[in-house]
């Protein structure tokens, strides 16, 4: 039962407002326990803003319908090249950052454990996706 009412919530125009919110709460208490609640309170802020926004603008942007809630198999192949693209200029930042540390006389970590993370989950969906076909 829930597995069918999961992709109905999830095209709902309140799933990605809501989560925004509720992602900006985590942060708000994150950054309290940490004692900065300032940064908490303007995160918040910013999340709770953005999921605002979606909000209002999903029923005028085909962009954000889309990417929120009318996800058709064109839409579908633009977020897989999207997340592949924001993944790779993800893996290369890291890259950087690790060269940069390593040059600096550092030890590249954290830097190091994150490459290493991308790459091993790379190899693995790789390999997945080679085995399922």
């Amino acid at each position: 039962m829930i597995k069918n009412l999961s992709p109905g919530a999830m095209r709902s125009k309140w799933f990605l407002p809501l989560f925004c919110l509720a992602l900006g709460v985590v942060v708000f208490v994150a950054s309290w326990l940490g004692g900065q609640l300032r940064a908490g309170v303007v995160s918040l802020a910013i999340m709770a803003g953005f999921g605002l926004v979606l909000l209002l603008l999903t029923g005028h942007s085909e962009t954000l319908r889309g990417l929120t809630t009318n996800r058709d198999e064109r839409f579908v192949q633009i977020d897989l090249k999207a997340t592949a693209l924001a993944g790779l200029a993800l893996i290369i930042a890291v890259i950087v950052a690790w060269l940069v540390q390593v040059a600096q006389g550092h030890s590249g970590s954290p830097y190091a454990w994150l490459a290493a993370v991308a790459g091993v989950a790379y190899l693995l969906a790789v390999a997945f996706f080679r085995w399922r076909g």
